[in-house]
């Protein structure tokens, strides 16, 4: 096993990669496509692509033998091919528990992802330095779209070697779930550089390539606590002592306000007295247990006078007092 494992990760033949210089199509014509069109062709004219070539793919049926029948393009909710009926691809759509493919099956599914690649790559080699035409465009994105989902069905039949490993792997100090991430990227990363015609199941070869993200994560982790010792905690990432401060000023300046106002130190008549004790219940003139204050209309009915009268006096004992503050308390 380990002599297989060091043959399976050798370095592959170097893949092949996207022009640059492809045009994208007009504004109209772009806008015309459904949403999910619009975000595959924006990544396929903006990202390279590769794709790891194989002896069948220069055969006249390989198409046929890899997807069944010829495709026709259909346009739903976004431009695709009208595939038949693959079995493994359709139980991992479903949900259902699929068993351990075959070297076969495996194969099968690589060839499949790598020769939609490969088509995606001929497309934009054909539209190099051109406009994107709308037949190229469509089998452009028909391909694409290929091309994701049996990626994804690769992905998803092979997340739980991930779970696994991250089980078997001794490393209580680093949290669970940044190696099951970290793994599903080395993952992704397998699935883009594997090579099938080298006779090797896929676990072998991901497998390596999985270890090696959890080591990094502990490296990274191991450099993290030489720097912060302690865990980390991300309400230790903001102080609070400007907070407390701010509170502590605020509590100063109320007592003050009290002891302005129960001193008179402000210099207020008794009606302005009034209104603000009974506009902030304050029990200064008139001292009730549980008061509530009052709205300025309910103090005009006690002082005898309009809301707006109320108002004009509440503005100007407020007024006297903050002068009276500022040269008791903020000045000093």
């Amino acid at each position: 096993m380990g002599m297989e494992l060091i043959e399976a990760t050798k370095p592959m033949s170097r893949p092949v990669r996207a022009p640059v210089g492809v045009k994208p199509p007009g504004e109209a014509l772009f806008n015309n496509l459904a949403p999910e069109d619009q975000v595959l062709l924006r990544r396929l004219l903006t990202e390279p692509i590769d794709y790891v070539d194989h002896a069948e793919f220069s055969t006249p049926d390989a198409e046929q033998r890899l997807f069944g029948a010829d495709a026709r393009l259909t346009r739903t909710n976004a431009t695709r091919f009208v595939d038949g009926n693959d079995p493994i691809s359709g139980a991992v759509e479903a949900g259902e528990r699929v068993p351990t493919l075959s070297t076969e099956q495996e194969q099968h599914l690589f060839k499949r992802y790598n020769y939609a690649r490969r088509q995606v790559l001929t497309l934009l080699q054909s539209s190099k330095d051109k406009k994107l035409g709308v037949v190229t465009m469509r089998r452009l994105l028909a391909w694409g779209h290929r091309m994701l989902a049996t990626r994804s069905v690769i992905v998803r039949l092979n997340m739980p070697l991930v779970l696994a490993m991250a089980k078997r792997t001794r490393l209580s100090n680093i949290d669970f779930n940044e190696l099951v991430s970290e793994g599903n990227m080395a993952l992704l990363r397998s699935v883009e550089k594997f090579d099938c015609s080298r006779g090797f199941k896929f676990s072998t070869y991901s497998c390596r390539a999985i270890l090696k993200s959890f080591s990094r994560v502990a490296m990274r982790v191991s450099r993290y606590r030489g720097k912060f010792p302690a865990e980390y905690d991300p309400g230790m990432e903001r102080s609070d002592f400007v907070d407390r401060q701010r509170e502590g000023v605020i509590t100063d300046c109320v007592n003050e306000l009290k002891e302005i106002l129960l001193g008179n130190l402000a210099g207020l008549s008794d009606v302005e007295r009034t209104v603000i004790s009974e506009r902030f219940a304050l029990g200064i003139t008139s001292p009730r247990h549980g008061a509530e204050p009052k709205t300025l209309e309910q103090v005009g009915l006690v002082i005898g006078v309009t809301k707006e009268r109320v108002r004009q006096i509440q503005n100007n004992a407020l007024k006297k007092m903050r002068l009276t503050l500022e040269d008791r308390f903020l000045a000093a």
